[in-house]
């Protein structure tokens, strides 16, 4: 694989989108955010998020390890325990996520005004 200096979103052939699209996506995002609280059980997870599937999770899980941000710890027991945690690279990443996640959940009154408005003028006739 060729060494990428640095990414460049908008270009389609970026692997910074696939990137992107790890970090950001319904799960994703859900991860990280769980995972800035330490290292985690795959169960502690699944719980915390609620709504995500195993394969979901498991999947983005895999991702996020693919691309340097988490970790993963098997255990030597019955039954196997698997644990999970951000490396240095995850809570840079996380922390980024955080910031957006606490904006909108700082500004959700605002942010559903806006979408109630724009239901109303969306059903209103001209």
């Amino acid at each position: 694989m060729a060494f990428v200096r640095q990414g460049q979103v908008l270009a389609t052939d970026c692997p910074s989108r696939i990137v992107l699209n790890h970090v950001c996506s319904r799960w994703g995002v859900l991860v990280l955010v769980v995972l800035r609280g330490g290292m985690h059980r795959f169960s502690e997870v699944r719980r915390k998020i609620g709504g995500v599937s195993e394969k979901m999770l498991a999947q983005t899980l895999q991702h996020l390890e693919q691309d340097g941000f988490v970790s993963r710890k098997s255990l030597p027991v019955v039954p196997p325990h698997v644990q999970y945690r951000l490396t240095p690279m995850g809570e840079e990443v996380a922390l980024q996520v955080e910031t957006l996640v606490t904006w909108i959940e700082t500004n959700l009154p605002r942010i559903m005004q806006a979408r109630e408005a724009s239901n109303t003028l969306q059903i209103t006739p001209e």
